[in-house]
């Protein structure tokens, strides 16, 4: 029986997340209705039936009253108790604030904790920590979003990479094939290339670079370079994206295939095979063969619907193809017959973004089902539209700026021109992501492997310098660093040093290898993603950083964490933070003292 009253009680809470109305005699639950707003717990009378809709009890914190909170984000549209509508309800509102908020706080947050593991619900903590976690580089409240926008080719839907990719593949070598390229023999390889790399067109290479555009890893044809041949042909120079002509950035999964057959040394494809007809009329005669469905999906976008976001979706694509895959990836998981179109207030196809961000295109209203089309200057709700701009959309929603959330897969296209040209919030679907976040947990114990080496060739390499320099100084007749040192035997000296000297160069050709092997188990090239070098982050975690706020695996993780979530970014470690914290942890009050001493 408490199973399935917990059932229930869940089902209930996930589709209306403030009201709770179980009946257990359970230690962390009453009798009676339970009202939750945050960490607060409210006690009801069991008769009543309480919404977030009644105005007699909450209010919502309107676009022209808002507050900016602690962390800099608006607090338009929180949610806000009426104390005054307590008494009729028989509850003290001051003695429910009652005491030092660290003891409530605390109390409230354990109790949280359980009757979220009753109600089968997992806390916004443990979805952080799971590979389908949102992850927040810039700190963004939810509550304070108007509009979300969507992008619909590996955002609202995910294709099958090797059916979708392959295909688009076949077409490019057909093409080739036409005009005299010789590609036959050649087949297909994704795991040859990897989304963030970049294309130098000028050496005719692949290359990984770091966040401050220094080449880590490079491959020439499907060869990879060597650490010297990269040092001596990319030591003096920095990857730079403003360099159109020079460097191609990869920045979506629709790079792959074009990729994979530049490096397999037919020529650059200047044809995009994923946009051509053919590719799109086999795959909308087919789509189960190309498109992986979420069942998931449309109800984390019902879920934003009905919280009261306008929902948009933006794409590039005709009209024809967004309509027919759409129908196949959503309609059949909607309720009540609800078709696609139902869950977007304004759809824009053939967008043609990133212009569509940065000009003003002219609008045309899309009015009969076969695609026939009239100008327009206005967006309605309800409509489908083709063309036209960012700014179009905003000015028919009276809706500007941070209010609007975009999210996409293409970190140029979607995610940094949304944000440098409108200021709008900004997501990035990155499905890679959990296969990398696996590869990074089952790598740990490499890692640390790595990490272990690496501090005992710190250790042993600073003795063998401070002996070296004793070494120095006594033969330019100076005393060395410390009596004892200067005392130091001849032969002792030198002896000690060719051990340490040995040791190291035996350390150096063990971390070499595992430093090769790191990441291996997400691409055995090119190595993680968000990767490069010893420790540093690569070019594409610093192009998220940058312009991703929030950046997840696929759109359907937003079911897990509720349209009303605030997203706040991690604490960013420095340099000197490693050194600070290692020297608390050993030396305790010494430093402590140290750093008075020095104040």
């Amino acid at each position: 029986m408490y199973a399935a009253e917990a059932s229930m009680a869940a089902t209930n809470f996930l589709r209306n997340p403030v009201r709770i109305r179980p009946t257990w005699s359970h230690n962390i639950l009453i009798t009676k209705s339970l009202v939750w707003h945050h960490s607060m717990k409210w006690q009801c009378s069991s008769s009543s039936n309480v919404s977030v809709d009644d105005k007699s009890l909450f209010s919502v914190t309107p676009a022209t009253k808002y507050d900016v909170d602690y962390l800099g984000e608006k607090t338009k549209g929180d949610l806000n108790v009426k104390l005054e509508s307590l008494e009729a309800f028989g509850i003290d509102g001051q003695a429910t604030l009652e005491g030092p908020i660290e003891e409530v706080a605390r109390m409230e947050a354990e109790e949280a904790e359980r009757l979220l593991k009753d109600l089968g619900i997992p806390s916004p903590f443990s979805s952080r920590q799971s590979p389908r976690g949102i992850f927040c580089s810039r700190t963004l409240n939810l509550r304070s979003i108007s509009a979300i926008g969507y992008d619909m080719d590996y955002t609202l839907m995910h294709y099958n990479v090797i059916a979708w990719e392959g295909r688009a593949y076949d077409y490019c070598m057909d093409n080739l094939r036409k005009v005299g390229f010789p590609v036959d023999g050649l087949a297909f390889d994704p795991d040859l290339v990897i989304r963030g790399l970049v294309i130098d067109k000028e050496k005719g290479n692949l290359v990984k670079a770091d966040r401050f555009g220094y080449v880590k890893r490079a491959m020439h044809g499907t060869t990879m370079l060597s650490n010297r041949a990269v040092r001596e042909m990319y030591g003096r120079e920095l990857v730079d994206l403003r360099k159109e002509s020079r460097w191609e950035f990869l920045n979506t999964l629709f790079s792959v295939s074009e990729a994979v057959a530049y490096m397999q040394a037919v020529g650059r494809a200047l044809f995009r095979a994923h946009v051509e007809g053919q590719l799109k009329s086999e795959i909308m005669a087919k789509p189960e063969l190309f498109v992986t469905p979420d069942p998931e999906l449309p109800l984390a976008l019902l879920d934003q619907k009905e919280a009261g976001k306008k929902l948009l979706l933006i794409t590039n694509s005709d009209y024809h193809y967004t309509d027919t895959m759409m129908q196949h990836s959503f309609n059949r998981f909607l309720p009540n017959d609800m078709g696609w179109r139902g869950l977007f207030d304004i759809v824009i196809v053939s967008a043609r973004k990133p212009e569509f961000f940065q000009m003003s295109h002219p609008m045309y209203e899309v009015v009969t089902g076969e695609g026939l089309m009239r100008p327009c200057f206005k967006a309605v709700t309800g409509g489908l539209y083709s063309g036209g701009s960012a700014q179009m959309v905003e000015n028919s929603l009276n809706i500007h700026g941070d209010e609007i959330l975009y999210v996409g897969d293409h970190i140029y296209t979607d995610v940094s021109q949304s944000k440098v040209h409108l200021r709008w919030r900004t997501a990035l679907i990155l499905r890679e992501l959990e296969e990398e976040y696996t590869a990074l947990i089952r790598g740990r114990g490499h890692r640390e492997s790595l990490i272990e080496l690496t501090n005992q060739k710190e250790v042993v390499g600073d003795l063998f310098n401070q002996l070296r320099l004793v070494s120095q100084r006594r033969t330019k007749g100076r005393p060395a660093q410390t009596i004892a040192a200067t005392h130091l035997d001849d032969q002792e000296l030198s002896e000690s040093m060719q051990k340490l000297l040995i040791v190291m160069q035996r350390l150096d050709q063990k971390i070499a290898l595992l430093l090769e092997s790191d990441g291996e188990l997400f691409n055995k090239r090119w190595g993680f993603l968000s990767r490069a070098g010893f420790w540093d982050k690569s070019h594409l975690m610093r192009q998220i950083e940058k312009y991703a706020d929030i950046y997840t695996s696929r759109v359907s993780n937003f079911l897990h964490y509720t349209p009303f979530m605030y997203f706040r970014s991690q604490e960013q470690t420095l340099a000197h933070d490693s050194y600070s914290y290692y020297c608390s942890k050993i030396y305790g009050s010494a430093v402590d003292d140290e750093i008075n001493s020095i104040l």
